[in-house]
């Protein structure tokens, strides 16, 4: 199968690689400079080493893991519609176009996320990136389920 829709696939999860380590050499130095010792940390939930790293000055190191978690949200029904439109031959022209469109607004909603937090802003680029996938999605249904 050779679809042009793969491609942004393929970007889209390694810009989740990239924000996975991204996270770690962030919050790893933030938990050194809170004191707060890794091995020391037993069942614990993301929530509290939040808010003991915000204790600390540190919520910047959250924000990486912020985004790194939505990265695992939407995002799985990208995947899911634009390999469905692979492999029913609608991967390429437009589809592919708005499935660039839609890695390219998650990596601009990570950048604002991890850098500044803006909500009004993400929430702006998280809309239009909500747009694009339910397009996405549509061309699915319309190749699917009414041919």
């Amino acid at each position: 199968m050779n679809s042009a829709i793969l491609g942004p696939v393929v970007a889209l999860a390694a810009w989740t690689m990239i924000i996975w380590i991204w996270m770690y050499a962030t919050r790893i130095p933030a938990m050194n400079r809170a004191g707060i010792d890794g091995s020391k940390i037993v069942g614990s939930s993301a929530g509290a080493l939040r808010d003991a790293l915000a204790a600390k000055g540190e919520e910047k190191a959250s924000w990486v893991a912020d985004n790194y978690n939505h990265l695992h949200e939407a995002p799985t029904v990208f995947y899911a519609v634009c390999l469905t439109l692979a492999m029913v031959g609608q991967g390429d022209n437009l589809n592919a176009t708005i499935a660039w469109v839609y890695v390219g607004l998650r990596v601009a909603h990570s950048l604002v996320q991890i850098l500044s937090n803006r909500v009004l802003i993400r929430f702006g680029i998280f809309a239009l990136s909500s747009v694009a996938l339910m397009m996405l999605v549509a061309h699915a249904v319309m190749a699917v389920l009414l041919h």
